[in-house]
């Protein structure tokens, strides 16, 4: 390990959940604490994959009849134990702005309710869909604002969805901060007032209790790519089943359909959550989104969201020692699985910790974000401060001056 050494904790023998490290080859490899951004590979995903190219490879088209086009529906049943809902209402789509995009076509505007509610800090890619698409559809797009660039006050949320609001389109857990948004009051408000609400739970989802039934949410979405460990491509969506009576996507494709295979030029949609299928399924991803969810089912929500608490609670306080500004909500119980550190030089000091096998991300406007996730040791939590301090006092980051990576 590159900088100085660092003080070795022992593992707490009480961390029942370090089992499952042996399920994730990169941890012996690197410190990994990116699972915000891309969680770790399961060991088991290339037999998985495996499985995908030996069944086109012995059954060619007819592995369409052996289950891969039931898949969006089987691997959607793996994701709905997580978020509360039950089997057959969780479906698998291929990115989440696409089925936000979904979502909003479905939403019948008019004057009198033409309004979508989101705030300044959902996740650029979904604003980018809601705000170009909404006017086409005769809605107009009202942007809540953070006073602090960490969190949205729930109460100016609410007081902006009012009798002219139909759709409520905000993230569950804020991208940049880990910031918790009140789900179950957010949909009592809204339901209150008569709208939808739609929410982007993809930094929740596999690492705090997410309950579908308890909000009350009619759509929410997701996907396996963070905290699931499902890899890219494996996107969620989940609806009520009084949504899916209610309301059906103009944005669509012959998946939803209720006999797509008779090739009928006229859309007859399916019943439940099929509906809110698209095109064709993209099976490979969908083989390799089957274990990370499985494997957390295992170690369960509840253990998760402790430990996440515990170790986050620990990097705030380092950080503290140290004087360094914290991105995140102080409060544990408004505060996801992301702690981000604005340290000077930061963009350069996250490309020296790549350099040293120490995981993260960086993101303007917030820092270094760091996520440990159920198979961090406390170790870990402490090396990545450490190296942070080596790499500050060395100046081993001008190394990296004026040097920006693509994603991290």
């Amino acid at each position: 390990m590159a900088g100085r050494p660092v003080p070795r904790l022992p593992i707490a023998v009480t961390d029942t959940l370090l089992r499952f490290r042996s399920e994730f080859p990169i941890l012996e490899q690197c410190t990994y604490l990116v699972s915000n951004s891309l969680g770790a590979m399961p060991r088991s995903v290339p037999e998985r994959l495996s499985a995908y190219a030996d069944a086109w490879r012995t059954h060619g088209v007819r592995a369409w009849a052996k289950g891969w086009w039931e898949m969006p529906l089987t691997v959607g049943d793996l994701v709905a134990p997580l978020i509360g809902a039950d089997a057959h209402q969780v479906g698998m789509t291929p990115t989440v702005t696409i089925a936000q995009a979904a979502i909003l076509s479905a939403i019948p505007f008019t004057k009198e309710r033409d309004t979508v509610v989101m705030t300044e800090l959902d996740f650029p890619s979904v604003r980018y869909a809601i705000e170009a698409l909404a006017p086409k559809f005769g809605a107009r797009v009202v942007v809540v604002p953070s006073a602090d660039g960490v969190g949205i006050d729930q109460a100016q949320l609410h007081a902006a969805i009012d009798e002219r609001t139909a759709l409520v389109c905000v993230s569950h857990v804020l991208f940049r901060s880990a910031f918790i948004l009140d789900a179950d009051a957010l949909c009592a408000h809204a339901h209150g007032q008569g709208a939808v609400v739609s929410l982007d739970a993809y930094h929740s989802v596999g690492v705090i209790p997410v309950d579908v039934k308890r909000s009350g949410v009619d759509f929410l979405t997701g996907g396996v790519l963070k905290w699931l460990c499902g890899g890219p491509g494996g996107c969620f969506t989940y609806a009520s089943p009084s949504a899916s009576e209610r309301f059906a996507p103009a944005l669509t494709g012959w998946q939803a359909h209720a006999r797509p295979f008779a090739f009928d030029g006229t859309m007859e949609y399916a019943a439940g959550i099929t509906r809110w299928l698209g095109g064709t399924p993209v099976v490979p991803a969908l083989y390799a989104a089957t274990d990370g969810p499985r494997i957390l089912a295992e170690a369960g929500m509840t253990a998760i969201r402790e430990k996440s608490i515990r170790q986050t609670s620990r990097l705030i306080q380092l950080a503290d020692d140290r004087a360094y500004r914290v991105v995140a909500p102080r409060e544990s119980a408004q505060r996801g699985g992301t702690v981000a550190f604005d340290v000077p030089h930061g963009a350069e000091v996250a490309q020296a910790l790549l350099a040293r096998d120490v995981v993260i991300d960086y993101r303007p406007g917030a820092g270094i974000r760091v996520a440990p996730h159920f198979y961090s040791t406390d170790d870990e939590v402490e090396r990545v401060v450490h190296e942070i301090d080596d790499i500050l006092a060395t100046d081993a980051w001008q190394v990296f001056a004026g040097s920006r990576p693509t994603v991290t």
